[in-house]
């Protein structure tokens, strides 16, 4: 028993005598783990019963006999510092890495880190629900829906500042899994106005080209004329912070269109969007392992909050 115990059960005896009640002071089995070695209880004098003391003494508390709760924090800079705060040699911290929820958790009473050390309560946590940024949600929520010529315009040219300039090796790996054409920043301005200026027209045809992008052929109602053309890239970079306050993550996203009674309808398809969130939780909880010189793990404690 530590010394902690020690003087807790001598308290409560002192008190107990104090009040004029019986006590007596049972010995625990020594192969019962997570016991003290001593427990007082009280002894009715009527009927010689003893009874748990515990509850009656917790009733007067100040204090709580331990830290328990969990404590909810809104970055990742604020889920470091409260781990700091509060870490212990055995503390461990978890990661969620369903990229639809993803989480870390640190349980700050976890279990000793010896081989068959002894358990601990778990009950201690400080938790961080990833909070998702208004560009990733902006761009989840268009994700593979189709929009007309001027939402898509009026999108691309909102969020022209996710747009980024896909690098050489980005370049040549994409034109090589998928033939197309990757667009810069520019071009997608040029395109979303392009289509502004083209939204009362009616599309002519579409012609597939030989660098993996498309040209539109556009004609005004009413008009015999080739009218304006288009070049229509394959794929953009987008470079977006998934995570409010988190670092960007480089997300490819196909262009596609479907042509219907004359009209041009847009689809932008984050590729493996799966894939980035949760390489971006697993770089988070790396950092927060070695900022806070824990333990981390994929996964979840085993024990209930």
């Amino acid at each position: 028993m530590d010394q902690l115990s020690e003087t807790a059960v001598k308290a409560i005896a002192d008190l107990a005598v104090q009040a004029d009640f019986g006590i007596d002071i049972i010995t625990t089995p020594t192969d019962v783990s997570g016991l003290p070695k001593e427990v007082p209880v009280l002894i009715d004098p009527k009927t010689g019963k003893a009874a748990s003391i515990k509850q009656l003494v917790d009733e007067w508390r100040l204090t709580p006999a331990r830290k328990s709760g969990t404590a909810k924090v809104l970055t990742l800079e604020s889920f470091i510092e409260l781990v700091e705060r509060h870490k212990t040699e055995h503390s461990a911290i978890f990661a969620d890495t369903d990229w639809t929820k993803p989480s870390l958790t640190a349980v700050i009473d976890y279990h000793a880190k010896v081989n068959g050390g002894a358990a601990d309560n778990g009950k201690h946590r400080i938790h961080y629900e990833f909070p998702l940024s208004d560009s990733w949600k902006a761009w989840i929520g268009i994700n593979s829906k189709a929009l007309d010529q001027t939402q898509f315009a009026e999108f691309i040219e909102d969020h022209i500042a996710d747009l980024a300039a896909p690098d050489e090796i980005e370049e040549e790996d994409w034109r090589h899994k998928f033939s197309f054409r990757v667009a810069y920043p520019n071009e997608m301005v040029t395109l979303s106005r392009g289509l502004q200026v083209a939204s009362e027209m009616k599309v002519k045809n579409v012609v597939s080209l030989q660098s993996g992008a498309a040209q539109i052929n556009f004609e005004e109602e009413h008009r015999d004329a080739n009218g304006n053309k288009l070049d229509v890239p394959g794929m953009f970079i987008l470079s977006v912070p998934p995570f409010f306050r988190g670092e960007p993550t480089r997300i490819p996203v196909r262009l596609r269109y479907r042509l219907s009674s004359g009209k041009l309808f847009w689809i932008c398809q984050l590729y493996r969007p799966d894939v980035h969130i949760t390489e971006q939780v697993v770089r988070d909880m790396e950092r927060a392992g070695a900022d806070t010189g824990l333990p981390y793990f994929q996964g979840a404690p085993e024990m209930q909050a």
